[in-house]
């Protein structure tokens, strides 16, 4: 079985996930081509990402003479296919924010997609991320390629999901992959009653190199907390910085260090500054996996105050490696993190409950820390096994295809 990846930039440091589950089909004998709509522009601090780098093709990587081509054969050899995806392009374009003229470069993006999948023998092609990403494999079906999934994460799909046109994304799909409960709930809202069995939850993995049992290391009794995520809005790192200053204030030590860079990075930095936090915050900018892994090992707990989510795989590799969480009631985060079993929630936003939560994971004893850890590790085990993920994904891929091997 050979099928494709489709997503609007990959590798992505953040996108960990995607090169765990096309390694997991690889490993299960399925052969996945990788295709990005644009280039990466971040530096790939992670060998592996660069490796698969060199291996992915940008459908814009040929500018518009490459775009050009791909539609001339449209145009050529199925002219009444091109009709109707255009058709589509102009209808999502006028619903969307971005217009009609950007759903035609989609188009045309879809063009020639079409014509290197056909060429490569692709039978099926999944999508992560049900945005533009998921727009041009819809254009690329109608255009007469192969049947398509995609892979919702939220939480931008749900805040706009008219402009994104997702209830016709679904409805031309194969099947549709909600990482959580919550997403799944979120999608059935969207698309007729007759859809909802095409929905399924297919969460996202952590590999062997969380899992395995070798790595559990002791809760450190040192004061140190991680966040571990991308320095923007809705990771709600600002507001950890003002929780933290509390706790310093009340003359308690504290280390924590910040995992992540983004278009908020100035902003942190001056907020560690005006609280005069130097000393107790580090931030260290995007990490390759094995200096996540150390990072969260070197840690009590995970903090992560998010105000909107899909559900963080950071969240899971924490567990996997036995360290509590401390996290937010969004989405599908409360499906694994449960208050009392494996770590702590707070209301999104508050200040207040943050602090107070951010006590607790100071004061708690070595022997509390480690039960929650445990907890948390069977379920990640039972839940977030990249290993199965491949299978469950290997066997939604082969019904697609009428049962094809």
């Amino acid at each position: 079985m050979r099928v494709a990846y489709l997503t609007n930039q990959y590798p992505r440091t953040s996108h960990t996930f995607v090169r765990r589950e096309i390694a997991g089909l690889e490993a299960l004998g399925v052969e996945v081509e990788r295709f990005a709509i644009r280039p990466t522009r971040e530096r790939l601090v992670d060998e592996r990402d660069r490796v698969e780098l060199e291996r992915t093709d940008v459908l814009l990587g040929g500018g518009v003479l490459g775009l050009g081509v791909g539609l001339a054969a449209a145009l050529v050899t199925r002219p009444r296919a091109l009709a109707r995806a255009m058709r589509a392009a102009v209808a999502m374009g006028r619903r969307s924010e971005r217009g009609v003229a950007r759903h035609l470069a989609y188009l045309a993006e879809a063009a020639l997609l079409t014509r290197l999948l056909e060429r490569r023998g692709v039978s099926h092609l999944h999508a992560h991320f049900g945005t533009n990403s998921t727009a041009v494999a819809r254009l690329c079906r109608l255009l007469g390629g192969p049947p398509y999934s995609f892979t919702v994460h939220g939480p931008e799909e749900f805040d706009a999901p008219h402009a994104l046109s997702l209830t016709d994304k679904i409805a031309d799909a194969a099947f549709v992959c909600a990482i959580s409960s919550f997403g799944r709930s979120q999608l059935y809202r969207l698309c007729p009653r007759a859809d909802w069995p095409k929905i399924d939850v297919v969460r996202m993995g952590v590999d062997e190199t969380y899992l395995d049992e070798e790595l559990a290391r002791p809760v450190p009794e040192t004061a140190r907390l991680v966040c571990v995520g991308r320095l923007c809005e809705q990771k709600g790192q600002m507001l950890l910085i003002d929780a933290l200053a509390r706790i310093v204030g009340e003359g308690r030590e504290v280390h924590l260090t910040l995992v992540g860079d983004g278009e908020m990075r100035a902003a942190v930095e001056e907020h560690v500054a005006h609280y005069d936090l130097g000393e107790s915050v580090e931030l260290i900018g995007w990490a390759d996996t094995e200096r996540v892994r150390e990072e969260l090992l070197a840690a009590r707990a995970l903090v992560l105050p998010s105000f909107a989510e899909g559900l963080p795989v950071v969240i899971m590799e924490a567990l996997a490696l036995g360290r509590p969480v401390l996290s937010t009631y969004v989405a599908g985060i409360p499906e694994l993190v449960r208050p009392g079993e494996c770590g702590w929630l707070v209301p999104a936003g508050c200040v207040d409950s943050l602090a107070t939560a951010l006590q607790e994971v100071l004061e708690a004893s070595g022997e509390e820390l480690e039960a929650l850890g445990a907890a948390g590790r069977r379920r990640v085990r039972e839940w977030h096994d990249a290993r199965e993920i491949a299978r469950e994904l290997r066997g939604r891929f082969s019904s697609s295809l009428g049962g094809m091997k």
